[in-house]
């Protein structure tokens, strides 16, 4: 994944609509929304560091999708909004979701 789609996956995992990241940013609208078209442009270095800065994450985390962690992995961009979920279900439920990952993963292993 680019810096398109960690854009994208950060502005969902966020809640932040364009326009608020432009605010915070100072980087214009437009820009931003050309940075999230299909053929879309590379942000300056500076705005990156501006876009980054606005959302709270690294400049790598954008490019990459990983950011570098002494003691644990990265998390791929989908793993942020999945455990945003998880954090937001009572204990029953994450139950439930947990013995589902488990039989997904039996699934996969007998194939």
């Amino acid at each position: 994944m680019g810096f398109k789609e960690n854009l994208k996956a950060e502005l969902a995992y966020k809640n932040i609509l364009v326009k608020e990241l432009a605010s915070i940013s100072g980087v214009n609208r437009r820009t931003i929304d050309n940075y999230l078209r299909e053929n879309g442009s590379i942000p300056s270095a500076e705005a990156a560091v501006r876009i980054a800065a606005a959302l709270g994450v690294t400049v790598e985390y954008l490019i990459t999708g990983q950011e570098w962690q002494k003691q644990s992995s990265p998390l791929f961009p989908d793993a942020r909004i999945i455990l945003k979920s998880l954090e937001l279900l009572d204990k029953r439920n994450r139950k439930i979701v947990f013995s589902l990952i488990k039989t997904l993963r039996e699934m996969e292993g007998s194939d």
